[in-house]
């Protein structure tokens, strides 16, 4: 799983647990990343209209109301970045052999068809699904 998709749903969850406005050095201190990869996720899910930011000295992100019913399909559409992705590929395309020559495609398929199996699942989670699965933990631990 992409990290920008992992950070994109912990500060989506986190807004929504303090209910304020956070400036990108305090979100990054919450999920242990540089303030610069905050900013760069963020700005890609305020493109898509998921946070809302106040600018100046005292700015920061935050999360509208009804924020909660986002669900995780649609920060997964503003990351824009494959859950399900491999840049190599065993074998050669050009090899006399079914198996070398042709895996790559079947590797594709394979991913293709995680990805929208993916897609399908995180559509039926929201942001305030993750946030109550948090607070449960958090009750069993105690």
């Amino acid at each position: 799983m992409p990290s920008e998709f992992i950070i994109a749903i912990h500060v989506l969850v986190y807004l929504r647990k303090e209910n304020k406005q956070l400036s990108s050095e305090e979100l990054a201190d919450n999920v242990c990343v540089n303030p610069v990869r905050i900013r760069k996720v963020l700005s890609q899910l305020k493109k898509a209209g998921i946070v809302k930011t106040k600018v100046g000295v005292n700015g920061g992100y935050y999360a509208e109301i009804g924020s909660e019913k986002i669900t995780l399909k649609e920060v997964y559409d503003a990351i824009h970045i494959k859950i399900c992705q491999t840049s190599w590929r065993s074998g050669d395309m050009n090899k006399d052999c079914m198996v070398s020559s042709g895996m790559s495609h079947v590797v594709d398929d394979l991913c293709d068809d995680l990805e929208k199996s993916c897609q399908s699942y995180l559509a039926t989670l929201t942001i305030k699904d993750i946030l109550m699965k948090l607070e449960n933990i958090y009750e069993e631990g105690k």
